[in-house]
């Protein structure tokens, strides 16, 4: 496994409808790779606008399977590339049965699996229990062509327990699409998943996307996506905090081994303590 994988993010805006976003996406794939990229992450419901601002069931019709047809039209993208590609989608796994999901795609086109969402907001704004249940398949890991991978999605981040779950399971890079607004958690987004990879000990890649989706809400996303190397330094700048941005860095995984020896936290972890603190 090569120590230094090139990774990319994207940040952007609602183009208006589903399709040109999809179109939009690939665009950004095909010059991801063109940059030697070899992992890419896609915003929190990539193709979609953040309609959680409202309370509509219009919006259930952005919900499709998973697999299904998103994730075949980026497998057979990604086996084009060669590019391991994480798809946040709006998953319908039955009618009425809906998650806030990602799929992840290996570089050779196989879907490799999904994570859905676990912790989910109800709060102005993000009104998310409307449109989506809590997930239920745990902290998954995927063995990729770049390594273990992980996914946490944007309120996710705030809760401790998913971050140490997906360094326990072996991830090496964990990616967390979100879509998180100007004003309420800026001072987080600075502070959280640096925190999150010092205490983890691996890279996490932060996504969000960009502007005001006026037809749905006054949410100003603020963009600023970069990935965080385990010693909680960002690796090259953040992302722009109005503009759409495609962000491309080398992740040096060779330091993962350097934090894990120079501090223990594995080692040193006390699970046999925790037991009060599951109890209700």
């Amino acid at each position: 496994m090569a120590e230094i994988v090139r990774a990319a993010l994207v940040q952007t805006s609602w183009t208006g409808d589903k399709e040109s976003m999809i179109k939009a996406h690939e665009e950004y794939a095909r010059q991801a790779a063109a940059a030697g990229a070899k992992v890419i992450c896609f915003q929190e419901l990539f193709y979609g606008p953040y309609f959680c601002q409202l309370q509509d069931p219009e919006y259930y019709e952005y919900a499709e399977s998973v697999p299904g047809p998103t994730t075949e039209r980026f497998g057979a993208l990604a086996a084009e590339l060669g590019l391991v590609m994480v798809l946040p989608v709006y998953e319908q796994e039955q009618p009425g049965v809906l998650y806030n999901t990602a799929a992840v795609i290996d570089a050779d086109g196989k879907y490799l699996g999904k994570y859905r969402k676990n912790h989910i907001p109800q709060v102005k704004g993000f009104w998310e229990k409307f449109y989506f249940r809590p997930g239920n398949l745990g902290y998954p890991v995927f063995d990729t062509a770049v390594g273990r991978i992980g996914v946490y999605i944007c309120y996710d981040r705030h809760f401790p327990e998913g971050w140490r779950a997906l360094g326990l399971a072996g991830a090496k890079i964990v990616f967390n699409p979100s879509a998180t607004s100007r004003g309420l958690s800026a001072y987080l987004w600075q502070l959280e998943q640096p925190a999150s990879a010092v205490a983890n000990e691996y890279f996490i890649g932060a996504i969000n996307r960009v502007g005001i989706e006026s037809d749905f809400g006054d949410n100003d996303f603020y963009g600023t996506s970069y990935f965080v190397d385990p010693e909680g330094k960002f690796v090259g700048e953040v992302g722009h905090d109005h503009d759409p941005e495609l962000i491309v860095r080398d992740l040096d995984l060779s330091v993962l081994d350097t934090v894990r020896d120079r501090w223990q936290f594995y080692r040193d972890r006390r699970p046999d303590a925790y037991g009060d603190l599951t109890k209700p």
